[in-house]
């Protein structure tokens, strides 16, 4: 029988299911240690976090709540009655917890296994019968049931799952995948993902358990297994072989959240953040499907040796549907200090008539070459000894004005930030670091002298985090420049690593004040002039993390002001804005921002009819497609057929690595850097005509 015929009987009939038997399956249970550790980590949350951490009643509501989300956070799996026997856990998980008491939390884990795996056979099971599926009618599948009630039958649960069925097969089938291929396909993947089900360990438990635990205390407190803590040393050392993405765990899929600076990905192109991998592939080998996967495993298949190839299935971020996926390849390499390194370049503002020269500097990264410095050698590398050849070079090319970017540079090494700002101050602080018992220490630049005292900005956006927000914020509070851009991505805490008995324990243990007194943990820092971003900030920064750290302040510090930039912030974001109404890079970015926002605010279901669905996703597209040949068109450029095609052009282009010519300057992303030098040369004017007023 056609699988596009009319719906079956086996399907239109309601098919109850059947839970495997308990014993059908291993009954995981925690060891020794794990219950040691799970008394250490919660001593280490207790009396070693930022946080006043308060183990009540409502924490251990709290944290109830977060393991049944990690369990089953779609509701799709776990009856009510199934939940009801651990409630008493919405009361005791604090006490359980301190006393190493992990049975209980075990077993409701062991009872979602029974429901999971009897549901991945009920779906192969209808593969196996050939169930027929009917692309017409109007159902429509809700994405998100996060907040959905939990079923109270399998009835409901079997209606929301053939639903899922469909729309796992009409995907393919949008694919251009033929009838055997979309039933060979479902197959592999239920079939991987039952496998993966059957190897799931003790440990791999805890981890979800040891999740819930510190996930309620802040989204940068985690508990590390003996193999994770030995992944997270290799990333710290930098020689990790792999991609250079940093990847957390969105619902179902495993989402870029940053890309390392100097990595294969980045330098490749072909990923985004806020892309979501949904299939791994080795050079010659099948693509894996990786939806459901635990991200630790898929960091797995994404690794490998150095100068091999990984395929990836990606759905870019701005994508309005889950089967607009690309297939990616990325050559897997290390990220060296070469490839993170400062460079600058010097660019032309023509104005009446004159050519005026205005200086980038692009830092990637807050880097230093930590073993020559301790090896007491006199030429190690550092951000700052790097950015100051830069500035140097810049200089003997009487340039009027200095751009620091710090776009995507998500932070580094600390002590580079605080020197670096000192090349732009005569000395003074730079920042403030609070400890958990409350004591303040201050930190900054002790050298006397500056090494450029000319106008200067700063560009930043929503992945420009930590250490970058430390400096863009010194540089704001000291009046020292203009900062551009958007704002930034708010990790102002600090984290140490401790050992325990079985595992480690990264802890948040500080957290970061600007000299102004304002923290830049949740808010990051405002831009002065700000430039639209197609960065979602309610998908990627510290606010859209759950259970974030709260903006405060403390008591500001003493520190000289080098200027007045706000005396002229009126009249240089009027003269910005009138080149950004005829700018069609600008003009693009703040039309797809809101249509981004419009879309995912429309898309919170499917169509389960065919051509429904092809008609919703094709309007959808032909706007953000309308919207980008706009842009091409008012830059002379080529228009595309299809929107997808530009994010592979812009892979070519990195590809080529070639920021610095006519091409690229037709580019978004070059458009800010074009638009922060005519700021800053707005601003070097007005502060030198002021200066001649007061003479």
């Amino acid at each position: 029988m056609s699988l596009f015929a009319t719906l079956s009987r086996s399907v239109a009939l309601t098919i109850m299911l059947v839970v495997t038997s308990p014993m059908a399956i291993a009954q995981l249970e925690p060891t020794e240690e794990q219950r040691q550790a799970a008394v250490e980590i919660a001593d280490s949350l207790r009396y070693g976090h930022y946080a006043d951490v308060s183990f009540d009643k409502a924490w251990s509501q709290e944290a109830f709540d977060r393991y049944l989300d990690i369990l089953d956070g779609q509701r799709a799996y776990l009856l009510s009655s199934d939940i009801e026997p651990y409630r008493h856990l919405e009361t005791d998980l604090a006490d359980t917890l301190f006393d190493g008491d992990l049975d209980e939390a075990f077993a409701l884990y062991n009872r979602l296994n029974e429901r999971h795996t009897a549901r991945i056979e009920w779906l192969l099971e209808h593969l196996d019968d050939e169930a027929t599926f009917n692309f017409q009618g109007n159902e429509r599948l809700e994405l998100d049931r996060e907040d959905a009630a939990w079923a109270e039958s399998q009835r409901e649960l079997d209606a929301l799952w053939q639903k899922r069925l469909k729309n796992d097969a009409l995907t393919l089938a949008l694919s251009d995948q033929d009838e055997e291929q979309i039933v060979d396909n479902l197959r592999q993947r239920y079939e991987g993902q039952l496998s993966r089900l059957e190897q799931t360990e003790p440990e791999d438990v805890f981890g979800l358990i040891m999740a819930a635990v510190t996930g309620t205390i802040d989204p940068h407190t985690s508990y590390l297994s003996p193999r994770q803590g030995e992944s997270f040393d290799i990333q710290m050392s930098l020689s990790l072989e792999g991609i250079g993405a940093l990847l957390q765990s969105d619902g179902e899929y495993v989402k870029v959240s940053s890309l390392v600076a100097g990595g294969p990905a980045e330098r490749a192109g072909v990923l985004e953040p806020a892309d979501r991998i949904i299939g791994v592939g080795q050079e010659d080998g099948e693509m894996v499907n990786v939806v459901g996967m635990r991200l630790d495993n898929v960091v797995d298949l994404i690794r490998g040796p150095k100068g091999s190839v990984v395929k990836l299935d990606v759905v870019p971020a701005q994508a309005v549907d889950m089967t607009r996926s690309q297939t990616v390849e990325i050559t897997r390499d290390t990220v060296d200090l070469e490839d993170q390194a400062a460079q600058s370049e010097v660019i032309n503002v023509e104005r009446d008539g004159d050519t005026h020269r205005l200086g980038v500097i692009e830092i990637p990264t807050f880097y230093v070459d930590f073993d020559a410095w301790q090896a007491g050698e006199d030429d190690y590398r550092s951000t700052t000894r790097d950015v100051a050849k830069e500035i140097e070079q810049l200089k003997r090319q009487d340039v009027e004005g200095i751009v620091l970017d710090l776009r995507n540079n998500g932070g580094g090494a600390l002590q580079e930030a605080n020197s670096l700002i000192g090349l732009f101050i005569d000395r003074g602080p730079t920042v403030q670091v609070r400890d958990a018992d409350g004591r303040i220490n201050l930190y900054g630049d002790s050298e006397a002298g500056t090494l450029y005292d000319g106008p200067m900005g700063v560009l930043v956006n929503r992945l420009s985090a930590s250490a970058s927000e430390i400096l863009a914020g010194a540089i704001q509070d000291y009046g020292r420049g203009i900062v551009m851009g958007s704002q930034t991505f708010g990790k102002g805490t600090v984290q140490t690593l401790n050992d325990l008995s079985h595992g480690e324990i990264k802890l948040t243990r500080a957290k970061f004040y600007r000299i102004s007194g304002a923290s830049t943990q949740n808010r990051g820092v405002e831009p002065d002039i700000e430039f639209p971003s197609l960065i979602d900030p309610e998908r990627i920064g510290e606010s859209s993390l759950d259970h974030a750290l709260e903006w405060d302040t403390v008591q500001d510090v003493q520190y000289r002001r080098y200027g007045e930039p706000e005396r002229y912030l009126d009249a240089l974001q009027s003269a910005h804005q009138n080149r950004a109404e005829e700018n069609p890079n600008f003009r693009y970015l703040e039309r797809q921002s809101a249509l981004s926002r419009e879309l995912r605010e429309q898309n919170t279901s499917v169509s389960l009819n065919r051509e429904q669905r092809e008609r919703e996703t094709q309007a959808q597209e032909a706007e953000q497609l309308a919207l980008e040949n706009q842009r091409r068109r008012a830059l002379g450029l080529e228009e595309l057929e299809e929107w997808t095609d530009a994010r592979d052009e812009a892979a070519l282009s990195d590809g080529e690595d070639s920021n610095t010519d006519e091409e690229d300057d037709t580019s978004v992303e070059r458009a800010q850097v074009l638009e922060a030098a005519e700021i800053l040369l707005d601003y070097a004017h007005l502060e030198s005509t002021q200066r001649f007023v007061n003479r």
